[in-house]
């Protein structure tokens, strides 16, 4: 079976809209739906919701291709970025800050034209050394001929399974020359639609020797953030697709073995960005909690140290709170660690878990269960 781009009318994709229509109406429903609760927040909650969504936009889409980056440091580049806060965050690394500056540039300048120019930019903030673990690779240019045939695989060395194979080194100029065109032109279909076939044609076409998942997925956010019309980023798409990484590969091997019709392939990434969507709506929840936590906290303001450990326990804390972990985050000693612990106890913030002795353990309250002076 011929892969795809092997077709002599390849790069004519085609889909069946009537049965689009149903499905696309439904996410544009939640798209609105959604960014009209965020409207409706004040600027603080709004910054707080796109910094987290964008954090876990990058580490997602990294996750996807198997590299694993801190979530922290990542927080830390986007906030720095933004002109944020970045106390108590540490610093970033190079390849931390290259994968940031990609997905900034692509939704924060989104209404700017996509160039050949500006992907070689991106390709060489991924691999800032220019190397991709331990191998040397071309950066900021298209794959070369001797890097051909460009393949994906799986299984172990010598039992190899071939997934799909790319179009040759020869035929990328003419490839990428098509593909920006077609994304620069205004727009006949819905950008959400684009977004999925922008990122089904450019992984398709396989342009660089490395980092192809990560810039389609930067492309597919561009054009949402087109859809959206705004620059900040209140669901990941990359996020949803990490969480159904194996369906996600099984669709796109799917659709680049058979013909021109991707029907399917949108209809699962319309369903894809459905989930994404859903998921925002947990992510705003843990927002907004968080705001009336502080709400309530701040009527009787906590010390440096309670703030810092608060902090760090509602921003993807790891199991419960314990005096030593509250002694080394704070960088204060046993002592003093156990006192700011009962006075966050008498007010109601941490509820002591079950168990004595040195597995006590603490947790954070719902903000309802928090005291404030004058409460009966």
């Amino acid at each position: 079976m011929n892969y795809i781009h092997e077709l002599s009318a390849w790069p004519k994709l085609q889909w069946d809209s009537e049965t689009l229509t149903t499905p696309l109406a439904e996410v544009r429903h939640r798209q609105g739906r959604l960014l009209g609760k965020i409207e409706a927040l004040g600027f603080d909650l709004r910054t707080e919701a796109n910094l987290s969504v964008i954090t876990a936009d990058v580490v997602k889409s990294s996750a996807i291709e198997g590299e694993s980056l801190n979530p922290k440091e990542v927080r830390s580049s986007i906030a720095r970025r933004l002109g944020l806060d970045v106390a108590q965050l540490p610093i970033p690394s190079r390849d931390v800050e290259g994968v940031v500056e990609m997905m900034l540039d692509a939704t924060q300048n989104f209404t700017n034209e996509l160039t050949s120019d500006r992907l070689f930019d991106w390709h060489a903030a991924l691999f800032p050394t220019g190397r991709s673990g331990t191998s040397r690779i071309a950066v900021a240019r298209w794959r070369p001929e001797e890097a051909d045939p460009m393949r994906v695989v799986s299984g172990p060395l010598g039992s190899e399974k071939i997934h799909f194979e790319a179009p040759t080194a020869k035929r990328l100029k003419s490839e990428m020359k098509q593909f920006i065109k077609w994304f620069n032109q205004p727009p006949s279909i819905d950008p959400v639609l684009i977004a999925g076939l922008a990122h089904f044609w450019f992984v398709t076409i396989h342009p660089f020797e490395d980092g192809n998942g990560r810039t389609a997925r930067a492309i597919a956010d561009m054009a949402l953030a087109r859809a959206d019309g705004i620059k900040e980023r209140f669901y990941s798409m990359s996020s949803q697709i990490e969480a159904e990484r194996k369906d996600y590969y099984s669709r796109l091997e799917t659709a680049q073995r058979g013909g021109l019709d991707i029907t399917g392939w949108l209809l699962w990434f319309l369903d894809c960005l459905g989930r994404a969507i859903d998921d925002a709506e947990v992510l705003l929840a843990s927002v907004l909690n968080k705001a009336r936590l502080w709400e309530r906290i701040n009527q009787q303001p906590v010390n440096e140290r309670q703030r810092l450990v608060i902090n760090r326990m509602l921003d993807g804390f790891e199991g419960f709170l314990t005096t030593s972990k509250y002694a080394k985050l704070a960088k204060c000693s046993s002592d003093t660690a156990l006192r700011d612990i009962r006075e966050l106890l008498e007010r109601g913030v941490l509820l002591v878990n079950p168990g004595k002795g040195r597995s006590t353990s603490y947790r954070m309250a719902d903000p309802e269960n928090i005291r404030i002076e004058g409460d009966i």
